[in-house]
């Protein structure tokens, strides 16, 4: 199945498979599984209507060393569906994760100022990736299409002065690689990718999935 050029994974309750343009589900409404007040803006400024249904703290987290960072987020985003499916009867679910990574290492929250400050330092003056793993899923037929998308950004080196500023301003927490491309942090540019991508959510990416699980578009 192919979708922007791309193999896209259909995943049901039987394991992987196929679905196509012209099958018949029973659609209902669009519901955000997830908290982030981002992602919610987002998915606002693009004229979207839905609910929000916040996961379990529990389907929130869970790295693991072994994983990549797409494969972290993917698993992830899953996760977080699967936390929210059991209590929606009817509707399309969407679910995202993200992380950032940089010189090898896998970037998620900041655990407080200081854990923030590190994240930053490492990410001073090189390109780094920002990886979101997004999961489409229908209620009750659980069809679900799976992506994870990249964006390529570079950080300027950040003066002492300015990190201090942008660490005061808290603006960093609850944030992958803590920093928002949102907040106005000079320096940072988009190398290549897609920019609401690093906002948590790659709405280009999403208004594809959802046309194709609503039979509006052709692989």
């Amino acid at each position: 199945m192919r979708l922007a050029g791309r193999t896209l994974r259909c995943v049901n309750g039987y394991g992987i498979g196929y679905m196509t343009a012209n099958e018949n589900l029973n659609f209902g409404p669009l519901i955000l599984a997830s908290g982030s007040p981002r992602r919610a803006q987002l998915m606002q400024e693009y004229g979207y209507k839905f609910v929000v249904e916040v996961p379990s703290p529990e389907a929130e987290c869970g790295m693991c060393s072994q994983e990549s960072p797409p494969e972290l987020v993917q698993r992830l985003a899953l996760q977080k569906a699967a936390d929210v499916a059991p209590r929606i009867a009817r509707g399309i679910l969407i679910a995202a994760d993200t992380v950032a990574h940089c010189h090898g290492q896998i970037l998620g929250k900041p655990r407080n100022r200081e854990h923030a400050g590190e994240m930053l330092r490492l990410m001073s003056g090189r390109v780094h990736q920002v990886y979101t793993g997004v999961v489409v899923w229908h209620r009750p037929s659980d069809v679900r299409f799976q992506d994870v998308v990249r964006t390529d950004l570079r950080m300027d080196s950040l003066s002492d002065a300015a990190l201090e500023a942008y660490l005061d301003s808290e603006a960093w927490e609850g944030k992958a690689g803590a920093f928002g491309y949102q907040d106005g942090l000079d320096g940072v540019h988009i190398v290549e990718g897609e920019e609401t991508n690093v906002v948590g959510l790659p709405m280009p990416r999403l208004q594809e999935m959802l046309k194709y699980m609503l039979g509006l578009d052709n692989p």
